[in-house]
């Protein structure tokens, strides 16, 4: 008799979340950077490519999004962000880097490797991965394809920015350690139901990563005012790092090797060119906001936005200029792909 739904997902998660376990516990013993990351983004990814079915149950996602969206928000004080607001120049070269990244993206796509013109925009979207693959299904586009470039780059820039980090000389061997005193347990309490009340209700206004941002919200306002103090114990976000890296591996589950091979060569080269124009578009913002271009580049890369909050928290990134930019970056791509996407239809016909 089979599991019912709710069941079956609980213990595929329960599956995969084991085999992140011991991927976490592997990197750990191989000194990797952000091991609870890392490993199991490196594992579950094989796993899932050998024929294991992965997955998060969706439920047990948003509590790690709540619990990182929490953490987040502790990085908040008076000061944070407020620089970015008086460059608004940094925006404008954040939307110039994301036309250079589709416009380049899809050339490469299109002519070395066989991708209609329609697909290879999508697929050379610098983020925003489920109005991608939306608007891809609606308009009968390459919709596997996409997805495994789309895979490809989060998993590479996941494993990319904590070596290259680490080559700068940041320690990322403890993520979730070294922030300051925990809060109290009440507190806590109390934030996980303020944070999780204002992800519904940005879930119920359709806001982009609502599990993410609404807990945020919650405690970076009260740090700023100076209200709470005080960060997610290391019990609660080591767990929620660990489900997070489990996640970005499922996304290869049931991919043929087939599959993988033939849009391997794609996503790398699109990647390659997104962390390109990324970093080239970071240093002057750097040295306007006098800021290390380690720190920009985690701001700007065109990774998911949960994974970028997470690797700006370990490295001392300011949350407000994350933020900031990251949120900015998915508006300009809302209007950015319908663009280029209409463009490119003129273009054909």
């Amino acid at each position: 008799m089979p599991l019912p739904r709710k069941a079956a997902s609980l213990v595929t998660t329960a599956v995969s979340l084991g085999i992140g376990a011991a991927g976490y516990l592997l990197a750990s013993w191989l000194g990797a950077p952000a091991p609870v990351l890392v490993g199991p983004a490196v594992l579950v990814s094989l796993a899932g490519l050998a024929g294991v079915r992965t997955g998060i149950d969706l439920s047990v996602r948003d509590i790690c999004f709540l619990v990182m969206g929490l953490e987040i928000g502790c990085n908040f004080n008076a000061d944070a962000g407020a620089a970015i607001l008086h460059f608004p120049f940094v925006f404008v070269l954040l939307g110039i880097a994301m036309v250079a990244t589709i416009w380049s993206g899809r050339h490469l796509l299109v002519r070395g490797f066989g991708f209609d013109p329609r697909s290879a925009v999508l697929a050379s979207a610098p983020g925003h991965l489920s109005f991608v693959l939306s608007m891809a299904a609606e308009m009968g586009g390459d919709v596997a394809r996409v997805a495994v470039v789309q895979s490809i780059r989060l998993l590479a820039l996941t494993l990319v920015v904590p070596f290259a980090a680490m080559a700068m000389g940041y320690e990322l061997s403890n993520v979730s350690g070294n922030r300051g005193a925990p809060m109290d347990w009440p507190m806590i309490a109390l934030m996980l139901v303020a944070g999780g009340a204002a992800g519904l209700l940005f879930m119920r206004l359709r806001i982009t990563a609502p599990m993410v941002l609404g807990p945020m919200a919650v405690t970076g306002l009260t740090h700023v005012s100076g209200a709470v103090e005080g960060h997610v114990p290391s019990l609660m976000l080591t767990p929620a790092f660990l489900v997070l890296g489990t996640l970005i591996g499922t996304r290869f589950s049931g991919m043929s090797l087939r599959a993988l091979r033939d849009s391997a060569m794609a996503g790398a080269g699109v990647t390659l060119f997104g962390a390109a124009i990324a970093t080239a578009a970071s240093a002057p913002v750097a040295l306007a906001l006098d800021l290390p271009v380690a720190h920009v580049l985690v701001a700007f890369a065109p990774g998911g936005l949960e994974t970028m909050f997470a690797l700006g928290v370990v490295m001392g990134v300011s949350p407000g200029l994350v933020a900031a930019c990251h949120i900015m970056r998915l508006l300009i791509l809302t209007l950015l792909i319908p663009l280029a996407l209409r463009w490119t239809t003129r273009q054909a016909a």
